[in-house]
């Protein structure tokens, strides 16, 4: 892999990117935590002004001369208590009842709310609606055919601090509200233990009829299969029964590790099983879970494979990690292991190479033409910078703290290239594939 371009992102720590094609533009959008002990509220050059945390907007045109155009403040608050984390985007004409002339950002507003705004004019974005009252948020899904949203919540009835409410966002001015969603035990009225908390969802749309929803962060997790339909248009109230209605299969992983990103791969053809009478093709899930602790504190966090092609039976067939030996890294500082992959559906790598942030290890390159047997093609680590923050571990009551590159996220677009964004704010970092990684998505 090689860097082609960055930008320092205002030294702000950085969540989730997503690239937009925007007429003859290609615009990032990428979501930001809140901001650290040192510095609150960082300066935005642009303005002048201290800003809390919240979303940046890049040109990436020219991925190698990206252009910085707006930081828009997100909510007052420190690291996972302030920012603006989560960002998606829909064109207007894309959505039933949208502004064709818009183009639209739904993000979060840190623990308290969803925002959309009108980012035709990237440079000038308009706030279109809110919705607010929350106790958490974080990574929602949006379907921009239907216009139907799974927001990541935190229902203020509710027992757990993250869970689903899905709403008809096909007109972004007037969100209409479907339903509340989580697991038996999390709703109002409970009692005993809480299951474990929503981390993100990804639908298939009406087409694939299925959401995938993956619980618990670093431990206890599982993946959770959801007949879309069914949670559209089954009975609503929050009851266990209503609850496990639309629900075709859970998955559980070990309780030593969780599901941040449940990444669905359908059809998935598998040239190994070419000549085999039944199973040719394998409905795939790559489940990548979030590691938490730093220097290595905590068990390790990886890559899943899992083939649910019988949904009722979903069963793990392959993993992937980054070689801890190979850059001695629980010793480098920060976060060692994965957090998350790319979420682009686009031709280009769909099916055929994935992307995982995997923390002070950088970005690693997979190969899953073979989700059976994954193999890892390229990787980049980028390097630290005079902004780069410090992770620190209690030794002894003392802090030790060192400066490492923290990858968290990482996302693709149309055209092939690679954004990597820093929790540790380093900023943002443009990478393409070369040699052999290049051959495979067919690019020239």
């Amino acid at each position: 892999m090689r860097l082609v371009g960055t930008n320092d992102l205002q030294a702000r720590s950085a969540y989730q990117p997503t690239i937009h094609h925007q007429g003859d533009r290609w615009i990032a959008y990428i979501g930001h935590h809140g901001g650290t002990d040192d510095i609150p509220d960082p300066v935005n050059p642009v303005t002048g002004k201290a800003e809390p945390n919240g979303t940046s907007i890049v040109d990436v045109t020219d991925p190698a001369h990206p252009n910085y155009l707006r930081h828009i403040p997100g909510q007052e608050g420190k690291y996972e208590s302030g920012g603006a984390q989560m960002v998606r985007i829909c064109d207007g004409k894309d959505l039933p009842k949208g502004d064709r002339n818009a183009v639209y950002m739904l993000r979060t507003f840190g623990s308290e709310a969803h925002e959309i705004w009108n980012v035709a004019d990237p440079a000038n974005p308009a706030l279109v609606t809110r919705i607010g009252g929350l106790k958490d948020t974080h990574k929602s899904f949006w379907e921009c055919g239907t216009g139907i949203a799974f927001l990541v919540s935190g229902a203020p009835d509710w027992r757990t601090r993250r869970m689903t409410q899905v709403y008809d966002l096909s007109d972004p001015a007037q969100p209409k509200k479907i339903r509340d969603f989580g697991l038996p035990g999390q709703e109002p009225g409970a009692t005993g233990a809480v299951p474990t908390e929503l981390h993100g969802p990804i639908s298939t749309g009406p087409t694939g009829n299925r959401v995938y929803f993956g619980y618990g962060t670093n431990k206890g997790g599982f993946l959770q299969i959801v007949d879309r339909d069914k949670l559209l248009n089954g009975p609503k109230e929050p009851t266990p029964d209503n609850l496990k209605f639309p629900e075709i299969a859970r998955m559980p992983l070990s309780a030593m590790n969780g599901a941040h990103t449940v990444f669905p791969m359908p059809g998935m053809p598998i040239a190994e099983f070419a000549r085999d009478k039944d199973g040719k093709s394998r409905d795939i899930v790559m489940i990548v879970d979030e590691a938490i602790q730093n220097e290595c504190g905590e068990a390790r966090q990886m890559v899943w494979f899992a083939d649910v092609t019988t949904e009722a039976r979903p069963m793990l067939i392959s993993s992937y990690t980054v070689p801890e030996a190979s850059g001695a890294f629980c010793a480098r500082g920060g976060r060692f292991g994965s957090h998350s992959s790319n979420e682009s559906m686009a031709p280009v790598y769909y099916k055929k190479l994935a992307f995982i942030a995997f923390f002070n290890a950088g970005v690693r390159a997979l190969d899953i033409r073979d989700p059976y047997h994954p193999r890892e093609v390229g990787y980049f680590i980028p390097s630290i910078t005079a902004a780069t923050d410090k992770r620190c571990v209690t030794i002894d009551g003392k802090d030790r703290c060192k400066v490492a590159i923290q990858t968290n996220n990482v996302e693709t677009d149309e055209r092939g290239y690679i954004y990597a964004v820093d929790r540790a704010n380093t900023g943002l970092h443009i990478l393409e594939l070369t040699g052999a990684a290049r051959a495979i998505a067919g690019l020239p």
